[in-house]
């Protein structure tokens, strides 16, 4: 089978090492030939490899302070596997039709599938962690806890129409940030760099992944559907509050919060009027010109880090994943 390549441009310097990534995990998703139906199912999943971003912050990560070895090939596929699992159960949350351009798991097998395969790709994660250094699993099993204390906040969080930004910022951390400052410490610590370079390198993975998770929550809001590849509005949906929404919250005047409750609890019906309010009281630009601010922390965090393709490519993703609003 013919896997899709990333689309995040800095990653053409580790394209080779990338497809050696996804060639692991399709190794994971196979099942004997009588097992016909999973196996369908679980090559449908391998044709739907989004951008790898966490796999391609492990590799450059490590290119960035040493080499990158056998042991940073299979942390990366691990840890797409685990994202790929919290994707699978946040469109049975979410409610989600299309992710990556194609229909979802759930919309295609139903929900228990979706779940159940989620669960699947965990497994299969405890299988790969078997064998590797203790202070690694500690890492990946912390990882995974905090991203999903963070996604049980946002969901405690629904329709808290009083939730602050710093509250915001402090949910996404945990649930989106964490994970991305984790896949940088991995690819450093592999690298046997030295713990001032792991510690930028976590430092920028922080900075990126808060960077990250305010473009994507702009896009679910403003983003369109076509280029997106994903369900829009599924967060809005479910009463989920973005950046964009907490500012609009606190800009509009006291006698019109009752309107924007309205459009928010009817997003489905109505997502262009919700984005225009938004639009019209700079919200939208506010959130990406944050985005943009975490970007700046992230790229000054490898400051100290020697010169090299690897630094730049890392700078360049950074700047990706908080442009894709634009």
């Amino acid at each position: 089978m013919q896997l899709p390549r990333s689309s995040v441009p800095a990653f053409r310097r580790i394209q080779g090492r990338l497809d050696q990534v996804k060639e692991l995990i399709s190794q994971q998703l196979t099942t004997p030939p009588k097992d016909q139906p999973v196996r369908q199912l679980l090559d449908y999943m391998n044709t739907r490899s989004g951008k790898l971003i966490r796999p391609g912050l492990v590799l450059l990560s490590a290119d960035a302070v040493g080499k990158i070895t056998n042991k940073h090939i299979r942390i990366a596929a691990i840890v797409e596997i685990i994202h790929n699992a919290t994707l699978l159960h946040d469109d049975v949350i979410d409610q989600g039709q299309q992710r990556r351009g194609l229909p979802t798991i759930n919309h295609l097998w139903g929900n228990e599938s979706a779940v159940i395969l989620g669960d699947f790709l965990l497994s299969q994660v405890f299988r790969m962690c078997a064998d590797l250094e203790p202070k690694i699993i500690s890492i990946i099993a912390a990882t995974a806890a905090r991203t999903c204390e963070g996604e049980l906040r946002q969901i405690i969080q629904r329709q808290n129409w009083r939730l602050s930004e710093p509250e915001y910022i402090d949910i996404i951390t945990e649930k989106s940030a964490v994970f991305l400052s984790s896949c940088c410490r991995l690819g450093a610590l592999l690298a046997r760099a030295g713990k001032a370079e792991v510690e930028s390198l976590a430092r920028f993975g922080l900075n990126a992944g808060i960077a990250f998770q305010i473009t994507d929550d702009l896009l679910d809001v403003a983003g369109d559907e076509n280029k997106t590849g994903k369900t829009g509005g599924k967060d809005a949906d479910r009463s989920k509050l973005t950046l964009a929404v907490i500012h609009l919250l606190q800009a509009v005047a006291r006698n019109e919060k009752a309107n924007v409750y309205d459009k928010l609890n009817a997003v489905g019906k109505n997502k262009n009027a919700l984005t225009e309010m938004l639009r019209s009281y700079g919200s939208l630009e506010y959130a990406h010109n944050l985005a943009q601010e975490y970007v700046a922390r992230a790229i000054r965090e490898l400051a100290k880090l020697p010169e090299s393709d690897a630094k730049e490519a890392l700078i360049e993703t950074a700047k990706f994943m908080a442009d894709r609003a634009v």
